[in-house]
């Protein structure tokens, strides 16, 4: 009887992680390579799903993280207004990140930044008519896509991977 690929069933084609973890556990025998089964599946569909959401958003002259910082100022109610902590916070990318990510956004018109009122310092992020225009027509693409990106799955599945994920992510905080 052949003997079967501990991380896959024989009604799949093997995937990046599967030659990962069938190289290492040639190479290295006495890693424990199962783990890397999840983590590396999660990175590799990380990636893949961030190239999917850039092609969708291709058409709207929109990048994933320019997306996600507009979602994010949309998503917080009217007036649509953060500070670039609260945007950083959300969005979990770089000080530095966000400053480009910002000035490329006001550069193009979706957002205005002006000083805030307690501190003179620190510059509001808020979106601009057009910049609130453009979001309202991203995010039903986006949530589109990401409809489609997860169609090989049943509700059930999509529920209890949720589930699954949400836990995953607590235990690492």
């Amino acid at each position: 009887m052949p003997r079967t690929h501990p991380f896959r069933s024989d009604t799949h084609h093997d995937d990046p992680v599967d030659h990962l973890l069938r190289d290492w556990g040639r190479e290295r025998p006495e890693l424990d390579v199962a783990p890397m089964a999840v983590v590396g599946r999660i990175l590799h569909l990380g990636r893949a799903f961030e190239a999917r959401a850039n092609t969708v958003l291709r058409d709207l002259d929109l990048h994933y993280t320019d997306l996600d910082v507009l979602a994010t100022l949309r998503r917080s109610g009217a007036p649509y207004r953060l500070t670039p902590t609260a945007l950083r916070r959300s969005v979990l990318i770089t000080s530095g990140a966000m400053t480009a990510c910002l000035n490329r956004l006001e550069k193009s018109g979706l957002v205005s930044r002006s000083p805030e009122d307690n501190d003179r310092r620190s510059l509001i992020a808020a979106l601009t008519p057009k910049g609130r225009t453009l979001i309202d027509k991203a995010v039903v693409v986006r949530f589109a896509e990401a409809r489609d990106a997860v169609s090989g799955l049943t509700r059930s599945e999509r529920t209890d991977l949720a589930r699954l994920l949400k836990k995953l992510g607590a235990s690492l905080s």
